[in-house]
């Protein structure tokens, strides 16, 4: 569930703070199309970017003590190695320093402690996939009425564009 917080008002306007864009980073091939476009939109008017990686690690709790440690170890490796990845590509395609942020739990409501956290997130930015199956497991988890619930703006961005046609929109 999302916290039911009182939502604080965004300051993203105001002197010392800017804009962020919040990418999710997954392992889906769309997950490249955000950040691309949260990258280059951060760029073009002087934002920031905000690169989150959600642990959903239900069935580590119930094995033993060394293996869920060990387990909970090697996703934290493989999403640093996946967020490094997507910092760089953020970097070369715009110049932008994106930071990082892993949280473990359900996604949804790691999406929504960020955004309590982070006043100057203003915008969470998402792609959709291109297949047969769908938008995709994140577009669609979130479009179960989640995203309704998060006091910012999603945007979510074709899976299929190019990086010319995301630049002409970003």
């Amino acid at each position: 569930m999302i916290p039911t917080r009182t939502v604080a008002p965004r300051q993203s306007r105001e002197p010392g703070h800017r804009r962020k864009f919040l990418v999710v980073v997954d392992d889906t091939p769309e997950c490249d199309r955000a950040v691309y476009y949260a990258a280059r939109r951060a760029a073009g008017t002087e934002g920031g970017v905000v690169m989150l990686g959600v642990l959903e690690l239900e069935g580590v709790s119930q094995q033993w003590l060394g293996v869920a440690d060990l387990m909970r170890a090697e996703a934290h490796e493989e999403m640093e190695a996946r967020l490094a990845k997507y910092v760089a590509r953020a970097r070369q395609v715009a110049g932008v320093a994106p930071e990082t942020v892993i949280r473990e739990g359900a996604l949804a409501e790691a999406i929504g402690a960020v955004i309590h956290e982070d006043r100057d997130i203003a915008i969470l930015v998402l792609a959709a996939g291109t297949g047969k199956d769908g938008p995709g497991p994140l577009v669609a988890s979130l479009a179960a009425g989640h995203a309704a619930r998060f006091p910012i703006p999603v945007t979510i961005v074709p899976g299929a564009l190019t990086d010319q046609e995301l630049d002409g929109l970003a």
